[in-house]
């Protein structure tokens, strides 16, 4: 499936097309400012953008604005896992557990495939450790039957198989392996996919424009005032129904609405470390650290991914930073099954920290439930909070159910119930990565030179069939063939296309979401720079 976007000229380095792109800002706040919508979703992080989706899908005009970048905050911030959460078994939320399954089949198998890898774990069982190996052995094979042994069946591998998988595991001690299988993804791209989605059903899309009001209609909040970041200019968005989906922000939203409104929820902090690899690994560890935690690492865009951590986090969402305590927890807590070796600090290319939204209460934060939940608020606003990143599709279809259910819901005469739409509706770009990687590396132009074999790979399992625009673009500017650095396998053709077809406004935008090189620890000055000059050529 190739996308209706398709560039088909680059004139000069970086200048944008006439035409085949994304529509300027000032056209999207001006389209924002005359049309009145159904449905207004202030918050771009995945619950948002998987609900004007799915709005958009049942024939709803959806607005959705963020504050900041499309999956800036939390979303692009997780465990980058799609898993079913082998701890729930732990409390014995079986039922949740295969949802979680049934959720991650359907997005690694039909939604996403080309943005999803299954990911095989070994879970070290280590003499004195929290779980023996008989009860970790059962619960992976309960695990994977709850999965119908879409991955296999889960067991116990001995001690020695498993190091050949991964070299850097710690043997001393270590009784057993319990096998299991998941899958795994670049957590920004997934959620831009779902924006694009979103847009391609009809909604209207605008990041880095901030909520500075609610709009009222006879004690209804019927829209927001907003202002655009980038350029000052202030607008607003009219619109039947609005909804809170600003994750950690969730009850500022809410006090714009009424200011007496009590506290939500609580959020928890996960920080995660980014290292270079000292070998190959082929699967991925998870390690009991008590009866309810696991720490993970993850082989993720050719590095290791190490987190996370756990805590109550209380502040300004967006004063979370990971600190000196977290890296020396992560690592402590990595050490426990990995090599003194693969832990070194010098080998740590980019640290991040994201914050979970929990349900309001006492208790720990890492037993707390990972649940959404949706309020209407005074004005008749509703607010979304919590969930897992595996079940972001269902999120957005129980969030549609409960606005079908609203008294006076905004359902014009093209609307369709939700339960009427297509299940397993793919994702823009979907496609064997194996195939288009194939096909990138074969089809090269006269004379151009052949694409780097890591390149074709990462533009595959990034953009999927999308990824012959971005090779088009290299092509007919060789210049843009080239790679940002030279130990990554970005070329400036993703810089150009993330500009105009993904709404990339700043660096940033750039280099930590629509491209892995900030994560890599090589956002240098010369590329910031660079970039920024390609994002000016608008």
């Amino acid at each position: 499936m190739t996308s209706q976007s398709t560039l088909q000229s680059v004139p000069a380095l970086g200048t944008r097309p006439a035409s085949g792109s994304n529509p300027s800002r000032a056209e999207t706040r001006e389209q924002l400012a005359k049309a009145s919508y159904d449905l207004l979703v202030i918050g771009g992080g995945i619950l948002g953008i998987s609900t004007a989706w799915h709005a958009a899908q049942s024939g709803l005009r959806v607005a959705l604005v963020d504050a900041g970048d499309f999956a800036g905050a939390t979303s692009s911030a997780s465990s980058k896992l799609l898993h079913g959460g082998l701890r729930y078994l732990q409390t014995g939320a079986v039922k949740l557990v295969a949802e979680n399954h049934f959720e991650r089949r359907a997005v690694s198998r039909q939604v996403a495939p080309h943005l999803a890898n299954p990911l095989t774990f070994y879970l070290p069982v280590y003499k004195g450790g929290p779980h023996g190996a008989a009860k970790l052995g059962a619960g992976v094979f309960a695990y994977s039957a709850l999965s119908a042994f879409g991955d296999g069946v889960g067991h116990l591998l001995s001690p020695a198989k498993a190091a050949q998988d991964v070299p850097e595991l710690r043997t001393e001690n270590l009784k057993a392996v319990a096998v299991y299988g998941d899958d795994q993804m670049n957590d920004a791209r997934m959620a831009l996919m779902t924006v694009r989605a979103a847009v391609e059903a009809g909604a209207v899309v605008l990041n880095h424009a901030e909520v500075t009001g609610l709009r009222f209609t006879k004690g209804r909040v019927t829209g927001a005032d907003l202002k655009d970041r980038l350029s000052g200019d202030e607008f607003g968005v009219n619109a039947r129904l609005v909804l809170n989906a600003t994750g950690p922000w969730v009850d500022h939203l809410r006090k714009m609405e009424d200011p007496d409104a009590a506290p939500s929820i609580r959020l928890s902090k996960g920080a995660h470390l980014v290292l270079k690899r000292t070998s190959p690994w082929k699967a991925a560890l998870a390690t009991p650290i008590d009866k309810y935690r696991i720490t993970f690492a993850l082989p993720w865009e050719d590095m290791l991914l190490l987190g996370t951590t756990d805590e109550e986090f209380e502040g300004d969402p967006a004063d979370v930073a990971v600190n000196d305590k977290d890296i020396a927890q992560i690592l402590d807590e990595a050490a426990f099954s990995i090599r003194d070796q693969q832990l070194d600090r010098d080998l740590i290319t980019y640290a991040f920290a994201g914050l979970r939204v929990l349900p309001g209460g006492p208790g720990d934060t890492a037993k707390a439930k990972r649940e959404t939940v949706v309020t209407e608020g005074k004005g008749g606003m509703l607010s979304v909070a919590g969930g897992k990143w595996t079940t972001f599709r269902h999120i957005g279809r129980t969030i549609m159910k409960k606005l079908e259910a609203l008294p006076g819901a905004p359902l014009g005469d093209d609307f369709e119930p939700i339960a009427s739409l297509p299940k397993k509706l793919p994702l823009p770009g979907i496609a064997n990565p194996r195939a288009v990687a194939h096909r990138l590396l074969t089809d090269r132009p006269a004379p151009g030179p052949r694409m780097a074999a890591d390149t074709a790979k990462h533009l595959a399992t990034h953009y999927g069939s999308l990824a012959f625009d971005i090779a088009r673009i290299a092509n007919e500017n060789p210049e843009l063939g080239e790679r940002v650095h030279p130990d990554a396998p970005e070329i400036w053709a993703q810089v150009v296309y993330a500009r105009d077809n993904e709404w990339a406004e700043t660096p940033d935008d750039v280099l930590r979401r629509r491209t892995t090189l900030t994560i890599r620890g090589l956002a240098t000055d010369d590329v910031r720079a660079k970039v920024r000059d390609l994002l000016d050529k608008k």
